[in-house]
């Protein structure tokens, strides 16, 4: 994907979720309970980054663990929907790719359903670079992307190979995705449909050493995200 495009895609999902933030909040409610286990991780009294924290759902499950809760998103919608919901925490309006913290500042890093919104492989090299710059030697970043069904992944490939051949798929990437958001909001949405090896690669190629990686469900097997569970050596 050519720079210029990738900038305007990236400017693209921030619009876009400010026009969906009330929809979007109103879907985001409680934690899925199979990404709930990911927050085991946080230790008493740790420094905790919610990258791209949206309506700021995952406060409650934060603090629960002992943690010192941050939030960040490019959503200024959905962070004026998350001071609203927990007024005395500190949440910030912030870029993608720059973060307003000084080095080595966090003891965990959480972003949850967030890098496959960014496009382009460099620009998602930046992210996690930027993201490991603010976490303490040693800090862990956990994060998670969605894994479209097999069937589901089969037909967005197709649909973008289609695409690709009459010349209808503009600048965008092999596996990349623009879907209208459901319901009667007529938004939009970005995203990759990553594969494993192409996540572990990509966290690799940021400078994180991986403890550990899969793919998390929920019971009735109807939704999947891979995950992946990083350490800054």
């Amino acid at each position: 994907m050519k720079k210029d495009f990738a900038v305007h895609i990236l400017n693209k999902v921030r619009d876009d979720y400010n026009y969906i933030a009330p929809d979007f909040s109103n879907t985001r409610i409680n934690i899925w309970p199979e990404i709930a286990v990911l927050f085991d991780y946080i230790k008493k009294s740790d420094k905790v980054l919610d990258l791209g924290c949206g309506n700021g759902r995952f406060v409650d499950i934060i603090k629960e663990k002992g943690g010192e809760y941050f939030g960040t998103d490019v959503s200024e919608n959905l962070i004026n929907i998350a001071k609203e919901n927990y007024p005395h925490e500190s949440f910030q309006t912030t870029e993608s790719l720059k973060l307003p913290f000084s080095d080595n500042c966090f003891d965990i890093i959480y972003s949850i359903a967030v890098l496959h919104h960014i496009p382009s492989k460099d620009f998602r090299l930046e992210f996690l670079q930027e993201a490991k710059r603010v976490l303490k030697l040693g800090g862990l970043f956990v994060l998670t992307v969605w894994k479209p069904k097999d069937k589901q992944e089969r037909f967005l490939k197709a649909k973008f190979l289609l695409k690709k051949v009459f010349g209808l798929a503009g600048g965008l990437d092999f596996r990349d995705v623009i879907e209208k958001w459901f319901g009667n909001n007529k938004g939009e949405r970005y995203f990759h449909c990553f594969s494993e090896m192409e996540l572990t690669k990509l966290v690799r190629k940021a400078g994180f050493e991986i403890e550990k990686s899969g793919i998390i469900k929920n019971e009735k097997g109807n939704r999947e995200n891979l995950y992946i569970i990083a350490k800054k050596t």
